[in-house]
């Protein structure tokens, strides 16, 4: 049953914060803390009390909040044991299969490693809601900073496995951007057509096209989409293994 009221709000110049509430407990978790006093005035304005940090990988600005935050709230931090030594006060390391409590709601950790080499996301299925920080974005997908094309296509195909109607936030908002890239490698992708016209839209309001789904992104996002045989016949890979596929969309969208 869900139970998990959330609230994402902008932070930095193109991250999202998100704050996760239970409502029957209080008890609410911050995913990242981008920036300790965004963070702490989304809090203020929605009248909750942070008991926990999520932290999905060690990038500074997915972490440079923890320490000012956990003064001012007690908050536990929770982060991936792989990156222990890099991410600011944490208190209790996940692997992948372990569960995070949040009140009455249980997170399974799954890791997701490719843009770091110990990156995990955060999966509430009673909820329907995963948070996928750097790992997937909402028609694109991480930069492989820490990890190769293989291990990152693995950690996208279990994303790409969970229910479709699943709520999808990420930790950055460059879906119109991403929009234009993808055209280049499916431009024939009807989803994918009017996804890249509502987000132009929201883009000229300034307003984000987040959060996503499961089934948004398999429908309109190419690093999703290796199997698609028009993206095959289009990058002249027809028949080559996924992973392999995938990493020439990745290096075509870092010389886009």
């Amino acid at each position: 049953m869900a139970r998990l009221e959330v609230h994402q709000f902008p932070s930095r110049s193109d991250n999202y914060g998100v704050l996760v509430h239970d409502k029957a407990t209080g008890a609410t978790a911050a995913i990242d803390a981008p920036d300790a006093e965004e963070l702490l005035a989304a809090l203020h304005e929605k009248g909750w009390k942070l008991t926990h940090i999520l932290t999905t990988h060690h990038h500074n600005d997915h972490t440079a909040g923890n320490a000012a935050v956990k003064r001012a709230t007690g908050c536990t931090i929770v982060g991936p044991a792989k990156e222990a030594e890099s991410i600011p006060g944490i208190d209790v390391t996940v692997r992948e299969g372990d569960r995070v409590e949040i009140g009455g709601a249980t997170a399974r950790v799954i890791e997701t490693p490719g843009h770091t080499r110990g990156h995990v996301s955060y999966h509430f299925p009673d909820d329907e809601l995963v948070f996928v920080g750097d790992t997937l974005f909402s028609v694109g997908c991480g930069r492989l900073l820490e990890g190769d094309a293989k291990t990152m296509w693995s950690s996208l195909e279990k994303l790409a496995k969970l229910p479709p109607e699943t709520t999808l936030y990420c930790g950055h908002e460059y879906t119109d951007a991403n929009c234009r890239f993808a055209l280049t490698v499916e431009p024939e992708n009807h989803a994918l057509q009017a996804r890249a016209k509502v987000v132009a839209k929201l883009a000229e309001r300034g307003a984000p096209a987040l959060p996503t789904t499961i089934k948004q992104e398999l429908d309109s996002n190419p690093f999703l989409r290796p199997s698609s045989p028009a993206i095959q016949k289009r990058l002249g890979m027809e028949g080559r293994p996924l992973n392999e596929i995938f990493g020439e969309i990745r290096r075509r969208k870092d010389q886009f």
